[in-house]
Protein backbone atom coordinates (compact mmCIF):
# COMPACT_ATOMS: atom_id res chain seq x y z
CA UNK A 1 0.00 0.00 0.00
CA UNK A 2 3.12 2.14 1.04
CA UNK A 3 4.45 1.78 -2.41
CA UNK A 4 1.13 2.35 -4.24
CA UNK A 5 0.95 6.04 -2.66
CA UNK A 6 4.11 6.97 -3.32
CA UNK A 7 4.27 6.18 -6.66
CA UNK A 8 1.50 7.70 -6.82
CA UNK A 9 2.75 10.75 -4.97
CA UNK A 10 5.58 10.57 -7.54
CA UNK A 11 3.48 11.20 -10.59
CA UNK A 12 1.73 13.47 -9.55
CA UNK A 13 4.60 15.80 -8.46
CA UNK A 14 5.84 15.06 -11.85
CA UNK A 15 3.09 15.98 -13.94
CA UNK A 16 2.75 19.03 -12.34
CA UNK A 17 6.45 19.82 -12.87
CA UNK A 18 5.95 18.97 -16.79
CA UNK A 19 2.85 21.19 -17.19
CA UNK A 20 5.13 24.36 -15.73
CA UNK A 21 8.02 23.53 -17.99
CA UNK A 22 5.46 23.56 -21.00
CA UNK A 23 3.61 25.95 -20.11
CA UNK A 24 6.95 28.32 -19.33
CA UNK A 25 8.43 27.14 -22.99
CA UNK A 26 5.02 28.26 -24.39
CA UNK A 27 5.19 31.69 -22.70
CA UNK A 28 8.81 32.09 -23.73
CA UNK A 29 8.40 31.46 -27.54
CA UNK A 30 5.13 33.31 -28.16
CA UNK A 31 7.12 36.26 -26.19
CA UNK A 32 10.29 36.10 -28.42
CA UNK A 33 7.79 35.65 -31.24
CA UNK A 34 5.85 39.09 -30.31
CA UNK A 35 8.67 40.91 -29.95
CA UNK A 36 10.14 39.51 -33.29
CA UNK A 37 7.64 40.58 -35.14
CA UNK A 38 7.19 43.67 -33.16
CA UNK A 39 10.87 44.58 -34.37
CA UNK A 40 10.07 43.45 -37.97
CA UNK A 41 6.75 45.89 -38.07
CA UNK A 42 8.57 48.72 -37.47
CA UNK A 43 9.17 50.96 -40.42
CA UNK A 44 13.35 50.83 -41.44
CA UNK A 45 14.76 53.80 -39.99
CA UNK A 46 13.22 53.06 -36.32
CA UNK A 47 14.47 49.23 -36.20
CA UNK A 48 17.39 48.51 -33.99
CA UNK A 49 20.20 47.16 -36.35
CA UNK A 50 24.25 46.29 -35.65
CA UNK A 51 26.03 47.58 -38.53
CA UNK A 52 28.49 44.81 -38.27
CA UNK A 53 25.98 42.20 -38.67
CA UNK A 54 24.68 44.17 -42.15
CA UNK A 55 27.89 44.59 -43.08
CA UNK A 56 28.45 40.64 -42.70
CA UNK A 57 24.91 39.81 -44.20
CA UNK A 58 25.97 42.20 -46.92
CA UNK A 59 28.94 40.27 -48.06
CA UNK A 60 26.50 36.97 -48.49
CA UNK A 61 24.95 37.41 -52.47
CA UNK A 62 23.17 35.11 -55.01
CA UNK A 63 27.00 33.60 -56.29
CA UNK A 64 28.17 32.51 -53.15
CA UNK A 65 24.41 31.04 -51.97
CA UNK A 66 24.68 29.57 -55.04
CA UNK A 67 28.18 28.13 -54.39
CA UNK A 68 27.39 26.85 -50.96
CA UNK A 69 24.24 24.52 -52.59
CA UNK A 70 27.19 23.16 -55.17
CA UNK A 71 29.44 22.30 -52.22
CA UNK A 72 26.65 20.11 -51.54
CA UNK A 73 25.26 18.62 -54.78
CA UNK A 74 27.90 19.29 -57.08
CA UNK A 75 25.49 18.61 -59.26
CA UNK A 76 25.09 22.39 -59.29
CA UNK A 77 28.77 22.97 -60.89
CA UNK A 78 27.94 21.40 -64.28
CA UNK A 79 25.48 24.64 -64.70
CA UNK A 80 27.75 27.35 -63.59
CA UNK A 81 31.31 26.40 -64.36
CA UNK A 82 32.44 30.05 -63.15
CA UNK A 83 31.78 28.76 -59.64
CA UNK A 84 35.14 27.38 -59.66
CA UNK A 85 36.15 30.84 -59.78
CA UNK A 86 34.54 32.48 -56.75
CA UNK A 87 36.47 33.54 -53.17
CA UNK A 88 37.73 30.13 -51.40
CA UNK A 89 35.61 29.47 -48.33
CA UNK A 90 39.14 31.16 -45.98
CA UNK A 91 38.24 34.33 -47.89
CA UNK A 92 34.41 34.34 -47.30
CA UNK A 93 35.31 33.22 -43.96
CA UNK A 94 37.12 36.57 -43.14
CA UNK A 95 34.98 38.75 -44.47
CA UNK A 96 31.92 37.95 -42.98
CA UNK A 97 34.05 37.90 -39.06
CA UNK A 98 35.96 40.71 -39.38
CA UNK A 99 33.99 42.57 -41.76
CA UNK A 100 36.99 43.53 -43.91
CA UNK A 101 37.00 43.53 -47.47
CA UNK A 102 40.60 43.30 -48.64
CA UNK A 103 38.99 45.16 -52.10
CA UNK A 104 38.21 47.70 -50.49
CA UNK A 105 40.30 49.78 -47.59
CA UNK A 106 37.69 52.08 -46.45
CA UNK A 107 35.95 48.83 -44.36
CA UNK A 108 39.37 48.97 -42.54
CA UNK A 109 40.11 52.51 -42.40
CA UNK A 110 36.37 53.56 -41.49
CA UNK A 111 37.31 52.14 -37.85
CA UNK A 112 40.08 54.23 -37.18
CA UNK A 113 39.77 57.41 -38.80
CA UNK A 114 37.45 59.86 -37.18
CA UNK A 115 34.82 61.26 -40.02
CA UNK A 116 35.75 58.62 -41.96
CA UNK A 117 32.17 57.20 -42.17
CA UNK A 118 31.67 60.32 -44.81
CA UNK A 119 33.06 58.18 -47.67
CA UNK A 120 31.28 54.83 -46.92
CA UNK A 121 28.54 55.38 -49.41
CA UNK A 122 27.81 52.85 -51.92
CA UNK A 123 27.64 53.36 -55.60
CA UNK A 124 24.73 51.57 -56.84
CA UNK A 125 24.53 52.52 -60.00
CA UNK A 126 28.19 53.86 -61.60
CA UNK A 127 28.03 56.67 -64.23
CA UNK A 128 31.23 57.27 -66.17
CA UNK A 129 34.01 57.71 -64.19
CA UNK A 130 32.99 57.14 -60.74
CA UNK A 131 34.47 55.11 -58.33
CA UNK A 132 35.54 54.61 -55.06
CA UNK A 133 38.26 56.69 -55.34
CA UNK A 134 35.94 59.79 -56.71
CA UNK A 135 33.61 59.46 -53.95
CA UNK A 136 30.53 62.32 -53.52
CA UNK A 137 31.06 64.40 -49.80
CA UNK A 138 29.56 66.70 -47.74
CA UNK A 139 30.98 69.09 -45.70
CA UNK A 140 30.15 70.48 -42.53
CA UNK A 141 30.71 74.01 -42.11
CA UNK A 142 32.58 74.96 -38.79
CA UNK A 143 30.33 76.11 -36.06
CA UNK A 144 31.38 79.14 -35.53
CA UNK A 145 30.54 80.02 -39.33
CA UNK A 146 27.27 78.77 -38.91
CA UNK A 147 26.99 80.94 -35.66
CA UNK A 148 28.68 84.14 -36.96
CA UNK A 149 27.06 87.32 -37.94
CA UNK A 150 28.91 88.09 -40.61
CA UNK A 151 29.03 86.55 -44.45
CA UNK A 152 31.69 87.28 -47.37
CA UNK A 153 30.83 89.46 -49.80
CA UNK A 154 29.65 88.77 -53.08
CA UNK A 155 31.71 88.82 -56.27
CA UNK A 156 31.15 87.61 -60.04
CA UNK A 157 27.40 88.08 -59.81
CA UNK A 158 26.85 90.33 -62.80
CA UNK A 159 24.46 88.68 -64.97
CA UNK A 160 23.78 85.97 -62.57
CA UNK A 161 19.87 87.45 -61.36
CA UNK A 162 19.25 87.62 -65.40
CA UNK A 163 20.65 84.19 -66.07
CA UNK A 164 18.64 82.24 -63.26
CA UNK A 165 15.21 81.12 -64.36
CA UNK A 166 15.33 82.43 -67.59
CA UNK A 167 14.58 79.58 -70.33
CA UNK A 168 13.63 80.04 -73.91
CA UNK A 169 11.91 76.19 -75.20
CA UNK A 170 12.23 75.71 -78.39
CA UNK A 171 9.17 75.18 -78.55
CA UNK A 172 5.53 75.43 -76.06
CA UNK A 173 5.01 71.97 -74.28
CA UNK A 174 2.27 70.32 -76.23
CA UNK A 175 0.56 69.07 -73.03
CA UNK A 176 0.65 70.42 -69.25
CA UNK A 177 -0.18 69.53 -65.79
CA UNK A 178 -2.43 73.18 -65.94
CA UNK A 179 -2.23 74.44 -62.45
CA UNK A 180 -1.53 71.34 -60.49
CA UNK A 181 2.10 71.65 -59.02
CA UNK A 182 3.13 68.14 -59.55
CA UNK A 183 7.09 68.40 -58.73
CA UNK A 184 8.13 70.54 -55.09
CA UNK A 185 11.80 71.54 -54.93
CA UNK A 186 13.49 72.06 -51.38
CA UNK A 187 16.45 72.58 -49.56
CA UNK A 188 17.99 71.05 -46.29
CA UNK A 189 21.29 72.62 -46.80
CA UNK A 190 19.75 75.64 -48.30
CA UNK A 191 23.41 77.76 -47.47
CA UNK A 192 25.89 75.63 -49.39
CA UNK A 193 27.27 78.07 -52.03
CA UNK A 194 30.27 77.82 -54.39
CA UNK A 195 33.56 79.42 -54.31
CA UNK A 196 33.71 81.76 -57.47
CA UNK A 197 31.30 83.93 -55.56
CA UNK A 198 32.54 84.48 -52.27
CA UNK A 199 34.88 86.98 -52.42
CA UNK A 200 38.39 85.94 -50.00
CA UNK A 201 37.30 82.35 -49.75
CA UNK A 202 38.99 79.66 -50.62
CA UNK A 203 38.27 76.47 -47.62
CA UNK A 204 35.64 74.18 -49.48
CA UNK A 205 34.28 74.03 -45.70
CA UNK A 206 33.50 77.66 -45.57
CA UNK A 207 31.47 77.32 -48.86
CA UNK A 208 28.26 78.74 -47.21
CA UNK A 209 26.31 81.95 -47.77
CA UNK A 210 22.58 83.39 -46.67
CA UNK A 211 22.21 85.13 -50.11
CA UNK A 212 23.79 83.11 -53.45
CA UNK A 213 23.43 79.40 -52.79
CA UNK A 214 21.93 76.24 -54.18
CA UNK A 215 18.12 78.07 -54.30
CA UNK A 216 19.60 79.64 -57.20
CA UNK A 217 19.72 76.02 -59.55
CA UNK A 218 16.13 75.78 -57.68
CA UNK A 219 15.40 78.80 -59.99
CA UNK A 220 16.40 76.99 -62.92
CA UNK A 221 15.12 73.71 -62.46
CA UNK A 222 11.78 75.60 -61.71
CA UNK A 223 11.33 77.22 -65.12
CA UNK A 224 12.93 74.45 -67.25
CA UNK A 225 10.23 72.27 -65.62
CA UNK A 226 7.35 74.73 -66.31
CA UNK A 227 8.69 75.24 -69.39
CA UNK A 228 8.12 71.79 -70.61
CA UNK A 229 4.65 71.79 -69.01
CA UNK A 230 5.61 70.48 -65.62
CA UNK A 231 3.86 72.39 -62.54
CA UNK A 232 6.53 72.90 -59.98
CA UNK A 233 6.77 74.57 -56.82
CA UNK A 234 9.50 75.87 -54.72
CA UNK A 235 10.12 76.38 -51.07
CA UNK A 236 13.78 78.23 -50.11
CA UNK A 237 13.00 78.43 -46.41
CA UNK A 238 16.53 79.24 -44.65
CA UNK A 239 16.68 76.17 -43.07
CA UNK A 240 20.32 76.45 -41.64
CA UNK A 241 19.52 79.98 -40.54
CA UNK A 242 16.90 78.43 -38.29
CA UNK A 243 18.39 75.30 -36.76
CA UNK A 244 21.77 73.20 -36.50
CA UNK A 245 23.07 71.25 -39.06
CA UNK A 246 22.51 67.86 -37.23
CA UNK A 247 18.60 68.90 -37.45
CA UNK A 248 18.40 70.18 -40.69
CA UNK A 249 16.66 67.16 -42.67
CA UNK A 250 13.92 67.08 -39.45
CA UNK A 251 13.28 70.27 -40.16
CA UNK A 252 12.80 70.02 -44.17
CA UNK A 253 10.54 67.19 -43.05
CA UNK A 254 8.45 69.22 -41.58
CA UNK A 255 8.36 71.85 -44.17
CA UNK A 256 7.83 69.00 -46.91
CA UNK A 257 4.79 67.53 -44.77
CA UNK A 258 3.30 71.17 -44.77
CA UNK A 259 3.76 71.82 -48.94
CA UNK A 260 2.41 67.82 -49.58
CA UNK A 261 -0.52 69.02 -47.04
CA UNK A 262 -1.66 71.95 -48.88
CA UNK A 263 -1.18 70.36 -52.18
CA UNK A 264 -2.20 66.96 -52.60
CA UNK A 265 -0.93 67.58 -56.58
CA UNK A 266 2.58 67.08 -55.29
CA UNK A 267 4.17 63.90 -57.00
CA UNK A 268 8.06 63.73 -56.76
CA UNK A 269 10.16 65.88 -53.92
CA UNK A 270 13.48 67.00 -55.06
CA UNK A 271 15.65 67.94 -52.19
CA UNK A 272 18.97 69.68 -54.24
CA UNK A 273 22.28 70.11 -52.78
CA UNK A 274 25.96 71.23 -53.45
CA UNK A 275 29.20 68.47 -53.28
CA UNK A 276 31.85 69.44 -51.54
CA UNK A 277 34.57 68.14 -54.09
CA UNK A 278 36.83 70.71 -56.31
CA UNK A 279 36.23 71.14 -59.96
CA UNK A 280 38.48 68.41 -61.19
CA UNK A 281 36.09 66.39 -60.35
CA UNK A 282 32.98 67.45 -60.62
CA UNK A 283 32.91 69.61 -63.72
CA UNK A 284 32.29 66.86 -67.17
CA UNK A 285 32.38 67.97 -70.40
CA UNK A 286 29.22 67.14 -72.18
CA UNK A 287 28.62 68.01 -75.50
CA UNK A 288 31.65 70.35 -75.89
CA UNK A 289 30.66 72.64 -72.70
CA UNK A 290 31.21 72.18 -69.14
CA UNK A 291 28.65 71.27 -66.84
CA UNK A 292 28.28 70.61 -63.20
CA UNK A 293 28.02 66.72 -62.20
CA UNK A 294 25.02 65.58 -61.12
CA UNK A 295 24.96 62.71 -58.32
CA UNK A 296 21.87 60.82 -57.17
CA UNK A 297 21.61 59.93 -52.85
CA UNK A 298 18.81 57.37 -51.97
CA UNK A 299 19.04 56.86 -48.24
CA UNK A 300 18.75 52.93 -47.68
CA UNK A 301 17.33 53.22 -44.41
CA UNK A 302 13.83 54.37 -45.95
CA UNK A 303 10.43 52.06 -46.67
CA UNK A 304 10.72 53.58 -50.08
CA UNK A 305 14.00 53.04 -51.39
CA UNK A 306 13.28 50.34 -53.72
CA UNK A 307 11.01 52.94 -55.57
CA UNK A 308 13.25 55.78 -54.76
CA UNK A 309 16.52 54.02 -56.45
CA UNK A 310 14.02 52.76 -59.85
CA UNK A 311 13.17 56.51 -60.04
CA UNK A 312 17.02 57.37 -59.58
CA UNK A 313 18.60 54.79 -61.77
CA UNK A 314 15.89 55.48 -64.72
CA UNK A 315 16.55 59.59 -64.68
CA UNK A 316 20.30 58.34 -64.34
CA UNK A 317 20.16 56.56 -67.93
CA UNK A 318 18.34 58.71 -69.88
CA UNK A 319 20.97 61.38 -68.93
CA UNK A 320 23.57 59.04 -69.78
CA UNK A 321 21.74 58.62 -73.87
CA UNK A 322 21.29 62.72 -74.02
CA UNK A 323 24.28 64.24 -71.56
CA UNK A 324 26.86 61.37 -71.18
CA UNK A 325 28.94 61.73 -68.30
CA UNK A 326 26.90 64.37 -66.40
CA UNK A 327 25.55 61.48 -63.83
CA UNK A 328 27.82 60.20 -61.48
CA UNK A 329 25.50 57.56 -60.64
CA UNK A 330 23.27 56.86 -57.76
CA UNK A 331 24.74 56.68 -54.48
CA UNK A 332 23.42 54.85 -51.64
CA UNK A 333 23.72 56.11 -48.05
CA UNK A 334 22.63 54.07 -44.78
CA UNK A 335 26.08 54.09 -42.19
CA UNK A 336 26.89 55.28 -39.08
CA UNK A 337 27.10 59.29 -38.72
CA UNK A 338 24.74 59.32 -42.30
CA UNK A 339 21.07 60.27 -42.19
CA UNK A 340 19.87 56.84 -44.50
CA UNK A 341 16.23 58.66 -44.78
CA UNK A 342 16.64 62.34 -46.26
CA UNK A 343 12.93 62.70 -46.41
CA UNK A 344 12.27 60.01 -48.49
CA UNK A 345 10.09 58.37 -46.45
CA UNK A 346 7.84 60.82 -47.08
CA UNK A 347 6.99 59.72 -51.05
CA UNK A 348 8.16 56.99 -53.36
CA UNK A 349 9.10 59.81 -55.59
CA UNK A 350 11.84 61.62 -53.24
CA UNK A 351 14.71 62.53 -54.81
CA UNK A 352 18.44 64.24 -52.80
CA UNK A 353 20.10 65.25 -56.12
CA UNK A 354 23.98 66.89 -55.47
CA UNK A 355 24.52 69.77 -58.09
CA UNK A 356 28.16 70.53 -58.77
CA UNK A 357 30.91 71.18 -56.08
CA UNK A 358 32.15 74.21 -54.26
CA UNK A 359 34.40 75.16 -57.91
CA UNK A 360 31.31 75.17 -60.60
CA UNK A 361 30.00 78.36 -61.69
CA UNK A 362 26.74 79.35 -62.09
CA UNK A 363 26.70 78.87 -65.82
CA UNK A 364 27.73 74.57 -65.40
CA UNK A 365 25.25 74.12 -62.85
CA UNK A 366 22.40 75.95 -65.27
CA UNK A 367 23.53 73.77 -67.88
CA UNK A 368 22.71 70.80 -65.55
CA UNK A 369 19.62 71.81 -64.25
CA UNK A 370 18.08 72.45 -68.05
CA UNK A 371 19.69 69.05 -68.69
CA UNK A 372 18.04 67.47 -65.50
CA UNK A 373 14.74 69.45 -66.93
CA UNK A 374 14.87 67.68 -70.21
CA UNK A 375 15.21 64.22 -69.10
CA UNK A 376 13.27 64.59 -66.25
CA UNK A 377 9.87 65.90 -68.22
CA UNK A 378 10.60 62.83 -70.71
CA UNK A 379 10.76 60.61 -68.29
CA UNK A 380 7.58 62.09 -66.14
CA UNK A 381 5.28 62.39 -69.59
CA UNK A 382 5.86 59.38 -70.79
CA UNK A 383 4.64 57.78 -67.13
CA UNK A 384 1.78 59.65 -67.37
CA UNK A 385 1.02 58.14 -70.55
CA UNK A 386 1.57 55.08 -69.15
CA UNK A 387 -0.57 55.66 -66.22
CA UNK A 388 -3.04 57.07 -68.90
CA UNK A 389 -3.44 53.87 -70.59
CA UNK A 390 -3.95 51.75 -67.62
CA UNK A 391 -6.66 54.02 -66.45
CA UNK A 392 -8.10 53.69 -69.79
CA UNK A 393 -7.73 50.06 -69.91
CA UNK A 394 -9.34 49.33 -66.47
CA UNK A 395 -12.50 51.67 -67.74
CA UNK A 396 -13.15 49.66 -70.62
CA UNK A 397 -12.81 46.67 -68.35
Amino acid sequence: MKSTKHSGLFLTVHATNLIKVTSIVLLFMILVFSISGLLTSLKPQYRLMSDSVNTATNQINGKMLYQLMAWENHHFLTIEDNLTASPKLTNVIFKLSSNINLNDPRSLLGRELPGFYQFDGQIVVAGQGSNYTNMPMESAPPIEIMLAEREASLQNIEGIEEGTGNVTPSQPPNTTTGDKKVVHLYFTHNRESYLPYLQGVTDPNLAYHSQLNVTKIGDQLKAGLEARGIGTSIDKSDVMGQVKMAGAYSKSGELVRTAMASNREIQYLIDIHRDARRKDKTTPIVNGQPYAQLVFVIGGKNPNYEKNLKLATDLHNLLEKKYKGLSYGVMKNQGAGQNGVYNQNLSENALLIEFGGVDNTMEELNRSAEALADVFSEYFWQAEKVNQDVEESTDKQ
